[in-house]
């Protein structure tokens, strides 16, 4: 592992802002869709300096989080707002009092998500903290229990079925020998949690959800004792040598049932979608996987993911046969996909990417395009934001009016950092139209540093 003076994560397109901003009133450049009602949200890391112990040691995925929200409406872009999650650190920074609310483990640093869910919007992380409510305007509320109801922490990635509202998660926490497959009503309250007995305390940042079974990936990123006890902000590192496998459960099931299907050695972050095929005489069928694929992780780069460039991949489980199918879909390096939301667990023709270009340790390579992906005729095309702009995760809004099944009658929207301005800027393109100008950007007061996850919640 090389020895860092520098940290790319504290840097460029990645260096946090200072300060909280309110703005009206937006520049728009081009016809912002007037379907578009609702606010936009994404969160990511945004370390407040003195909570960087060690810049050079600072880990991306632990700094202080922070969100980014637009309000659309009429054509217009109504607000710009970013505010800090309040942790106890933060607020102790601001010279504020705690949030509100229980914290588990000790941990209340959120950075990764944003939703909205029963009528709250919830800010998420992974690895044992609770999420933490915030109002629409962005303030933090509380650090929730759901009601008394969430027995530990919760997940950055929880997955919606689109058919019954309820949110599909897997969580886990480094003092628990198993994961938690965690079902959450459509009132905000947990209605089911199941543990799920795993080795070696695995980092598992991502689940997946077919109409049938909830998937669970326990890969060779593994709590790692040493990292911990030397005082490494991040203690998750890869372990070499150890197996691979996805999970298979019931959704209404419990870990007996489940069945691990073994895969050559790798992480994933994210994944794109999974659906069910059904078998033949009346067989279990096939489960079939799109992933973003990492050969390997957090081993040379102990700061960020930046080993090398990730795939798409399609893995495909025959539940009968007891196999595993492994296929590289392309070789263009890409992250944060996203599929229409009304076919999460579905079978889905589109999916999108930021496309990125890692290099190595410390080079995570920002890209100018996100990715289309065919996944019917194998191709892919490209939104391009210009060759000035690096853009993130892109979520598909679908137009009012569209059908269910039209995936891509929708707008694309992302958050962009500008390098000819050092600003943030809100890019919308027609999700139909690969290939063209977007439709509208706004350009923001502010950067915002290149962050994680975000979705765009509609009013009301």
């Amino acid at each position: 592992m090389a020895v860092r003076t520098t940290n790319p994560y504290l840097e460029g397109a990645f260096a946090p802002v200072d300060e909280e901003k309110t703005v009206s009133d937006l520049q728009v450049v081009g016809t912002l869709p007037p379907d578009l009602d609702g606010r936009y949200l994404r969160i990511g890391p945004n370390p407040m300096p003195v909570n960087v112990a060690d810049p050079a040691a600072h880990h991306w995925f632990t700094g202080d989080g922070m969100v980014h929200g637009l309000r659309l409406r009429d054509g217009r872009a109504e607000w710009y707002r970013n505010r800090w999650v309040r942790s106890n650190q933060v607020s102790a920074a601001l010279g504020e009092e705690p949030a509100p609310g229980e914290r588990h483990g000790g941990m209340d640093t959120v950075n990764t998500h944003i939703i909205g869910h029963a009528g709250r919007t919830l800010a998420l992380v992974e690895a044992g903290a609770r999420p933490v409510e915030l109002t629409d305007e962005l303030e933090t509320v509380c650090h929730t229990d759901l009601d008394g109801t969430l027995p530990n922490g919760f997940t950055a990635h929880p997955k919606r079925d689109p058919v019954t509202g309820e949110l599909h998660a897997v969580a886990y926490h480094w003092a628990l020998d198993h994961l938690q497959y965690i079902v959450v009503g459509v009132d905000g309250r947990v209605r089911k949690v199941e543990p799920i007995p795993v080795a070696d305390g695995p980092m598992v940042h991502d689940m997946s959800l077919t109409e049938r079974f909830a998937i669970v990936y326990d890969l060779p990123v593994t709590f790692n004792l040493d990292v911990a006890a030397a005082g490494g902000p991040f203690p998750y590192a890869w372990a070499s040598g150890r197996a691979a496998r996805v999970g298979v459960m019931p959704r209404e099931g419990t870990a007996a049932d489940l069945r691990w299907f073994e895969v050559e050695p790798c992480y994933v972050f994210h994944a794109l979608n999974a659906h069910d095929q059904p078998g033949l005489d009346g067989g279990d069928g096939t489960v079939v996987l799109h992933v973003i694929r990492h050969e390997r992780t957090f081993d040379d780069d102990r700061v960020g993911p930046a080993d090398g460039p990730p795939a798409l991949w399609r893995w495909t489980l025959d539940l009968d046969r007891g196999t595993v199918v492994e296929d590289q879909l392309d070789d263009l390096g890409q992250e944060f996909p996203r599929v229409a939301e009304t076919h999460v667990g579905r079978p889905a023709r589109y999916g999108w990417a930021a496309e990125i270009g890692v290099r190595g340790p410390g080079d995570f390579g920002l890209g100018s395009n996100i990715l289309r992906h065919d996944l019917a005729s194998a191709s892919v095309a490209r939104h391009p934001a210009g060759e000035s702009r690096q853009v993130g995760e892109a979520v598909a809004i679908a137009r009012s009016g569209a059908a269910p099944e039209a995936e891509d009658d929708a707008w694309l929207m992302t958050l962009a950092h500008d390098r000819a301005t050092d600003r943030g800027e809100l890019i919308v393109w027609a999700a139909d139209s690969p290939g063209d100008e977007p439709v509208a950007r706004v350009p923001l007061p502010a950067r915002v540093p290149f962050g994680f996850h975000g979705s765009w919640i509609p009013t009301p």
